[in-house]
């Protein structure tokens, strides 16, 4: 994977040095609305990794998007944690960076750890542009000032309730279902919905509880 700073251009990428001063690591606890369930299992609550890059009087902020457990991916909040004290932050430290390029340049170093890499330079791109005096949209030339978002559903009790929580978020203006499913909980609730809404946008997303041997049965 080519470093994420490759997806942009222009004037997000070219800054003075900045020197960082401190990069700080923050776990946060935060309880879920309602129980969330996938084929992974069932959550009320997640652990949040938020990490600060302090320079010339400014903060900026990102974050960490590994999970608790290895599961979707084999980065977790632990080995992110590690990553960035041990590996990421010291090099980010040594010397002022140079832009975002500068900052993925040093980062290449250390193989993997996407979503660790990703949480800092997110940090890092935040104090550009509070450095700058203007939004984060603005620094990477963006064009909108609203974005349309869909919301992801868990696997529900029954099929009449996951209708009912769809109509709800339907009408708060949610432009994309996106519906957890595994074995025994796919094809026929999925036509249900569809039954229903026709026309939205809809995905589902089993989390890797299939395999090539299910394919027939998902087809019929």
């Amino acid at each position: 994977m080519q470093p994420s700073s490759k997806i942009l251009s222009g004037r997000s990428l070219q800054t003075e040095s900045v020197e960082i001063e401190r990069v700080e690591l923050r776990l946060v606890r935060l309880p879920l609305n309602e129980p969330f369930e996938t084929s992974f299992g069932r959550i009320d609550s997640r652990l949040i990794f938020l990490v600060s890059v302090e320079g010339q009087g400014l903060t900026g902020w990102g974050e960490v998007v590994a999970e608790e457990e290895p599961r979707y991916s084999y980065e977790t909040v632990a080995t992110a944690l590690h990553t960035i004290k041990d590996h990421l932050a010291p090099v980010m430290l040594r010397r002022p960076v140079a832009g975002l390029e500068d900052l993925a340049a040093r980062f290449t170093q250390f193989r993997g750890h996407n979503m660790a890499k990703a949480g800092l330079e997110l940090a890092f791109m935040d104090l550009l542009a509070r450095l700058r005096g203007e939004s984060l949209s603005r620094s990477i030339q963006g064009s909108r000032s609203e974005v349309p978002v869909g919301v992801s559903l868990g696997i529900q009790p029954s099929i009449d309730q996951l209708l009912k929580r769809i109509d709800l978020y339907l009408g708060l203006g949610y432009q994309r279902i996106k519906l957890k499913i595994k074995q025994g909980w796919d094809v026929d609730v999925v036509r249900e919905v569809r039954k229903r809404h026709p026309d939205i946008l809809l995905s589902v997303d089993a989390n890797s509880a299939y395999t090539l041997a299910d394919v027939e049965g998902l087809l019929n």
